[in-house]
């Protein structure tokens, strides 16, 4: 019963240095890895620069996890970065980052993923073309719903789901990297020769670039979620970090050399599903198990998501700080169904009008731009906190240097290539302070008069319940 106000304590010391490198590992890799690389080489330009960026995206992770991870055993509480930017700023900024991932961050993620899905499940049946994109968002929207619906449904078909579709995700990472390597021992180097030749290196074209590579990192500051259940943390968890991060790393620059291996820059641009590409060529006539077992990763990336996700808008809904009646459980499920579909509408409303890159780019400005707020509240918690205890101390150079790239990721598209995307992303996010003040710091009689029968409607309409009402 996720969010039953009968908690129970979390059994300590269960997770050893191996289960959080695995933790790492298989929230990480999802689907950004099977459609970043064509979005990485169409900022780039060139092989070299593109590996390069790979690299650079896996250190940033790093660098960024080994904060979190201090934060993440200073401050011991739930909410991802929420808890953290109350301490260090006060309820305003915690509260933005809270009704940003509500509406940006987090219904934008389960969005790309599902596009991804649909498009590598699309392009089997449309070769030497692009699938219509009517085709491909209506799969995606239907997706969406399946999985919003299963997690509705029940809490332990959600669970199985996850087992069984992220065990795929390493067959298809294994099956690229060694057919990629054992053609690159047969001698097939020639599209690595002249690799930094026509390379784009602006400003603008870099930290777009970066976007989309550090999209196949997302996951990096998840451990920190877990640390009361890590044996030794001050020990395991940097060791996990460092050594789950460099694993992924590894990965994801040996499956972009596998796909450069069988691909020619060009070829790869215009491939529209990079994978199946490389299956067609490899594979054949076995290629089908390529997009299949895309098609599987992707799909627990997406039920991680929305799991997740659902639990999100549930606690912000408890908290008082999202209409009460997304706090509420299913009766008949014992799940919180109202927080779920809430989700599942919102990231089908991203669907209809944005394409993967958009939407990649959207949500990256976004992330990066609370990633960054969040570490410079560590670096302003070294002066005005210092009486917390800190069992991981990173050097300070290090949070100072994450903060400055993510300056750096917020401002460059901005100024390099100004879009229209962004404003409105920045006005979107600060239009959560007319809610805050509405609803949450002044508690205005007449909004509540709104807020309560709507509230009623839809328990009456759903079956749903006060998180104490629900049944043992």
């Amino acid at each position: 019963q996720s969010g039953h106000p009968r908690n129970f304590p979390l059994a300590p010391f269960q997770l050893g240095l191996f289960s959080g490198t695995c933790f790492i590992v298989g929230t990480i890799i999802g689907s950004g890895i099977f459609i970043s690389p064509k979005s990485v080489l169409s900022n780039m330009e060139a092989v070299g620069p593109c590996l390069i960026i790979w690299t650079m995206c896996g250190v940033l992770a790093t660098l960024g996890a080994l904060c979190f991870a201090e934060l993440g055993t200073m401050i011991t509480k739930s909410g991802g970065e929420y808890p953290y930017l109350m301490e260090a700023f006060g309820p305003i900024p915690a509260y933005l980052f809270s009704w940003s991932s509500l509406f940006v961050i987090k219904p934008s993620s389960f969005a790309i993923i599902c596009l991804s899905f649909s498009e590598y499940v699309c392009a089997p049946f449309y070769p030497g073309c692009n699938p219509p994109q009517v085709v491909v968002k209506f799969l995606a929207a239907a997706v969406i719903l399946l999985i919003s619906t299963v997690n509705a449904l029940s809490v332990r078909l959600g669970s199985y789901v996850q087992n069984v579709f992220t065990a795929t995700k390493m067959v298809i990472v294994v099956i690229i990297i060694i057919s990629g390597l054992v053609l690159l021992a047969q001698g097939n180097t020639k599209n690595f020769e002249n690799s930094f030749e026509g390379a784009s290196l602006s400003m603008g074209s870099i930290s777009l670039a970066l976007y989309n590579g550090l999209w196949a990192y997302d996951g990096w500051n998840q451990l920190n979620y877990i640390t009361e259940e890590l044996k030794n943390p001050s020990r395991n968890l940097p060791l996990a970090i460092v050594i789950g991060i460099s694993l992924v790393t590894g990965c994801y620059i040996l499956m972009n050399v596998s796909y450069f291996t069988v691909m020619t820059a060009t070829e790869l641009l215009h491939s529209q599903a990079v994978a199946v590409t490389f299956g067609d060529r490899v594979l054949y006539p076995a290629s089908w198990i390529v997009p299949l077992f895309v098609a599987f990763s992707t799909i627990g990336a997406a039920n991680g998501s929305c799991f997740t996700a659902g639990r999100l808008v549930f606690v912000a809904g408890r908290e008082g700080h999202m209409l009460k009646v997304l706090s509420y459980i299913s009766v008949k499920h014992l799940t919180p169904a109202p927080a779920i579909i809430f989700h599942s509408m919102i990231a089908i409303i991203y669907i209809i009008p944005g394409d993967i890159n958009s939407l990649v780019n959207y949500f990256s400005f976004a992330a990066w731009l609370f990633y960054g707020l969040t570490i410079t509240g560590l670096i302003v918690m070294r002066f005005t906190r210092k009486e917390l205890k800190r069992p991981i101390k990173v050097p300070i150079f290090i949070p100072i240097l994450v903060t400055l790239l993510s300056v750096f990721l917020v401002l460059a598209p901005i100024i390099s290539t100004p879009a229209w995307e962004y404003l409105y992303c920045v006005l979107f996010m600060l239009s959560g302070l007319v809610f805050y003040f509405l609803f949450v710091h002044y508690k205005f009689g007449w909004a509540q008069k709104i807020s309560k029968p709507l509230t009623m409607h839809l328990q009456m309409l759903m079956e749903v319940v006060p998180p104490e009402e629900a049944p043992e």
